[in-house]
Parts: C-alpha cells; structure tokens; sequence
C-alpha cells in the first residue's frame, strides 16, 4: 500500500473518533462558509436591484425606510407625494431619468406597482409570454408572480388593498394580463407592474360616489400622486447639492441608496461576525480533537510504525502518514462543509422568495470560497504538526528493545 491508501485505513480504523472530528471541523467550516456565500449573494441583490439607481424620493420619514419600499420593495412607503412635485424634479437639468412608482394594492402578497415603460427597462426586463401594457387596467406579471398564482397570457386578475394579504378586494376593477416577464433575478421578478393610470382609476373608483359631479372628479384628478420616485443623475456632481435641495427647499424627502445600504450591511454585520466567531470556535474545538486524536493514534501504533520502520520505510514517510490521515479529514470536511453552506443558503433563499424578499442562490461559486479549503488545510496542518514529528522522530531500537 502507498501512504495514501494506508493513512485511509488508519484513519477509519477508529470510526467513531473519526466521524467526530469530521463533524466538528465540517461544522466550522460550513460556519465560515455560509457566511461568504449568503453575504455575497446579498451584495449582488442589492447591487442588481440599486444598478442605475442614484436617489429615491418620497414622503418624509426614514430613508431606510425609503430605500426598503421603493427599490427592494421589502418595507411599507411613509406616504405619498405629490404629482405636480414630481414633474417640477422630471424637469430638472440635474436628473437624466425619473420613473414614477405608485403602490397600494397586491396580488397574493406580490405588490401591484403602477408605474412607466422606464421602470422594466431600467432592468433590462424581457418578455417570456407577450408584450408591455399598451392601456389601463393591463398587467405585466414577473416570473415568480406567474409562478406562485398559476395566472397565464390573457387572464384576469383584481387586486386587493393594502401591500401584504387580507386587504379588501377591487372586485370591480379586474386586469387584464399582457405579459410575463423572464427571469431576471432581480426585484422584478416578484412585481406585478401596469400603467401608473390604473393604480389611480382602482383608487378613483374605490373613493368616488354616484353623486360626484364632474368637477368633484376633476378635484380628484388634479391631486393626483405617486408614492416614490427612483432617480438617476444626469451627472455624478448632482449627488453633491441634490438631495439638499429636496430635502431643504421641497415637501418630499431624499434617500441616497448608497449610503442607506451600506449603514443596513454595517448593522446586519455584528451578525455575521458573530456567526464567524461561532465558527472560529468550532474550528478551534475540530483542531483540538484532531491533535488528540493524531498523538493518541501515534501512542498506540507505535508497534506498527516500527514495523514499517523494519520493513523500510523512512522517518519522513512515516511522519508522512499521519500528516495525511490529517489530509483526508480537511478534504473530506471541506467537500461536507461547502456542500452544507451552499445548502444553508439554497434554504435561505427559498425562504426568501416564500417572503417574497431578496433572490439569492445557493448553488453558485463565490471566489471568498478558496479561503474555506486553505482554512481547513491549515487547522489539519497544526493540528497535525506534532503528532507528524513524534512519529518521524520514533526511535525504532529503543522501542523494540523495551518490549
């Protein structure tokens, strides 16, 4: 037999001590390992989401609370601001686009988001099943939406009030469906969009009375608002002195992505270090056991690593051997502690989209990932170190001459 194959059989030769040190070292490194994989599968959500999107404005309130509803859609909007405001922004030399987002209502939990052709451009949406809306009262539905409802191409749909389930529903106002979006990966995926127009005839409806006159309803047309606005500047100088100007010199609020999203990762962060440290942890505890493990295999084999001694074998291949009993447990505990991370965030992502929250994937490379393997040679590599030197270092004569 070769080391290789050798150092396997010693290292199943005690099965129970084996699977334990296994387990542990592979608990520390799935530790280690999800947090890589789920932290940078949330970086690419929100970068996928936050592309192109330099400023949200709404109501005033929190501008987390901003960035969480109008571009994750993950939060309830303070309130809604004015249309006329919003045309006054449109027109100004600072802003390159604006794409208006009314909310209100939802299909099963998926939220109904009224808006322009812009906004599924914006992210580069594409067509699965027919085409864009052409008038009020038509829906795009995003895969997930299509998904999770059962609706098709053609059928239709009334939505109910209010962002999460139970609200009243718009028994009178159905939409029609005109599209399903491809899978983008991205917050699309889990809206359904129409024209900004129907959100305001469902809500025109909802509150008019047959006594309303003509002029009641062009009062009601005239305070016409939108709930957020998603804004990308004409040039890179615009996020210096715009948002100020919203916030100072206009009833609405300005919330720059960037900066809200990188104060929520700094928060979500003491988790993950935490959960870093736990892993550290195990690691240490797998390292222990392994070392005590490797001495006490070297204490008991002495009698067989004197025989290979006799039958030839050199110092540096024996301690050779227990360096790669060392070996198989970092390869084998690397292959179950990667396998269980990705697994782990698999979950968190299903989880996720049952939430209709962030699309993450479980099942993709992450380069922080190289870090896991090295990791794990190295705590097999300490761990072993002494156990390795006692064995090169056994004195074949003074061994046999004491039995």
């Amino acid at each position: 037999m070769n080391v290789f194959t050798l150092s396997w059989r010693y290292l199943w030769s005690r099965p129970m001590a084996t699977v334990l040190n296994l387990l542990l070292l592979a608990l520390g490194l799935a530790s280690m390992a999800f947090v890589l994989i789920a932290r940078d599968q949330v970086d690419r959500a929100f970068e996928r989401d936050l592309a192109g999107i330099d400023l949200v404005v709404g109501a005033k309130g929190s501008p987390m609370q901003l960035i969480l509803a109008g571009v994750f859609h993950l939060d309830v909007p303070p309130g809604n601001i004015a249309l006329a405001d919003v045309q006054q922004l449109q027109q100004h030399p600072q802003v390159a686009q604006l794409i208006p987002l009314s909310l209100g209502d939802n299909l099963e939990g998926f939220r109904i988001v009224g808006t322009t052709e812009a906004y599924p451009a914006h992210y580069g949406a594409r067509f699965a099943q027919g085409a864009l809306w052409q008038a009020p009262m038509q829906a795009v539905l995003g895969t997930q939406v299509a998904a999770r409802t059962g609706l098709r191409l053609g059928q239709a749909f009334v939505g109910a009030h209010g962002l999460g389930t139970g609200g009243a529903v718009h028994a009178e106002a159905a939409y029609t469906i005109t599209g399903v979006l491809e899978p983008c990966g991205c917050v699309l995926d889990r809206l359904v969009l129409t024209a900004t127009e129907s959100v305001w005839k469902v809500h025109d409806d909802m509150h008019a009375t047959e006594d309303m006159d003509e002029e009641d309803r062009a009062a009601l047309a005239a305070d016409r608002e939108v709930t957020l606005a998603l804004i990308t500047y004409r040039t890179p100088l615009a996020a210096v002195s715009f948002p100020r100007f919203i916030n100072d010199s206009t009833a609405m609020q300005a919330a720059a992505p960037a900066v809200e999203i990188t104060r929520l990762l700094s928060m979500v962060g003491v988790g993950t270090r935490v959960f870093q440290g736990l892993g550290a942890v195990l690691l240490a505890v797998a390292a222990l056991s392994v070392f005590i493990a490797l001495w006490s295999a070297v204490r008991e084999r002495r009698g067989d690593l004197a025989m290979l001694r006799m039958l030839g074998a050199s110092p540096l291949k024996v301690g050779t051997l227990l360096l790669c009993e060392a070996l198989w447990l970092a390869v084998l505990a690397c292959v179950l502690g990667l396998l269980a991370a990705h697994g782990l965030v698999a979950l968190l992502g299903d989880l996720l989209m049952a939430e209709q929250s962030l699309a993450i994937t479980g099942w993709q490379w992450v380069r922080t990932e190289v870090w896991v393997p090295v990791l794990a040679l190295g705590v097999a590599l300490l761990a072993a170190g002494l156990p390795a030197l006692s064995a090169y270092r056994l004195d074949v004569m003074q061994l046999l001459n004491s039995r």
